[in-house]
């Protein structure tokens, strides 16, 4: 028995999750008081927790997916983990980061300080792997195996090594 892939639907995850985000940012810029920052940080270091853990995954999950070889049963299995797993997770979870974190470079440190812009760049860093991820999804979700499992086992520690460079620039503030 042969498994027919199901046919690709528009991804409009990002979409939602940048809708949700305009949402989240109107009320944080809005409603919150800046009283509140404990638990817009809170908020953010828990996004970040969570995009971090996505952003680390899903390389994990295209190497398997690259070594089972397009069309297998496993291949399919994989297609819908990686689907769930940015829609869920991922893509949500970068988009809080993003709107809370500027938040609080908005509000608490007024985009002062030089660890903040190098921080800013780092991220911005991120999101486009972030970026590059999810292409990469569509693409093997497509059955368009082009990259090796080495590549895709580099690319896992892309996101490792950005965040090593944003956790110290936030704790130790170098400049």
């Amino acid at each position: 028995m042969t498994v027919s892939p199901k046919p690709v639907a528009k991804d409009r995850s990002l979409l939602y999750a940048l809708a949700g985000g305009v949402v989240l940012a109107v009320l944080l810029f809005g409603l919150v008081p800046l009283e509140a920052q404990l638990w817009v940080k809170s908020l953010h270091i828990l996004a970040v927790i969570s995009w971090m853990a996505g952003m680390l995954y899903l390389p994990r999950l295209f190497v398997y997916h690259t070594e089972a070889g397009a069309g297998s049963r496993e291949a399919e299995t994989f297609k819908v983990m990686e689907r769930r797993l940015m829609r869920g997770i991922i893509n949500p979870a970068m988009v809080v980061t993003w709107v809370a974190g500027l938040w609080l470079a908005i509000e608490v440190f007024q985009f002062r300080g030089g660890w903040l812009h190098a921080k800013l760049l780092f991220v911005v860093l991120l999101s486009g792997v972030h970026g590059y991820l999810s292409a990469s999804r569509k693409r093997l979700e497509r059955d368009e195996i082009t990259r090796s499992s080495r590549h895709w086992r580099i690319m896992n520690e892309v996101p490792a090594l950005l965040m090593v460079v944003i956790v110290i620039l936030v704790v130790v503030k170098p400049f």
